[in-house]
């Protein structure tokens, strides 16, 4: 089993930063896992938004975020976290961190967080 747990969202005005964490676990957890973050979007139940290979190799979702969020991880923490600056009304979701056996950035996840809400006042 995994589990894993966000942390570090809330209220925050437009041009405000936050970042989010995710502390991975479980006696089947692996560091080598691709972890990623995704945000539910209009006509889907989750959209990609970043991810990050053990190894430190990165992809964004370039319409949306590129240039304003970085995800980076801490492999001897097993955390993950996303750093969010330049924040906008429309960047206003939960967040939710997932984890995948895949190398391949973007892949489906096979383990999901609870999700953490953020929410970008104008």
């Amino acid at each position: 089993q995994v589990q894993l747990v966000e942390s570090g969202g809330g209220l925050v005005q437009a041009g405000g930063s936050l970042r989010l964490s995710c502390a991975a676990s479980g006696r089947t957890f692996s560091m080598y896992y691709t972890m990623s973050w995704f945000r539910p979007a209009p006509g889907k139940e989750r959209e990609f938004v970043a991810a990050i290979r053990w190894s430190g190799g990165t992809r964004y979702d370039a319409d949306s975020v590129k240039g304003r969020f970085t995800i980076s991880r801490d492999n001897a923490k097993n955390t993950v976290y996303l750093q969010m600056n330049s924040l906008k009304p429309e960047d206003t979701a939960i967040y939710y961190c997932a984890a995948s056996r895949s190398s391949t950035l973007g892949s489906s996840p096979d383990y999901w967080g609870q999700g953490t809400q953020v929410t970008v006042s104008s």
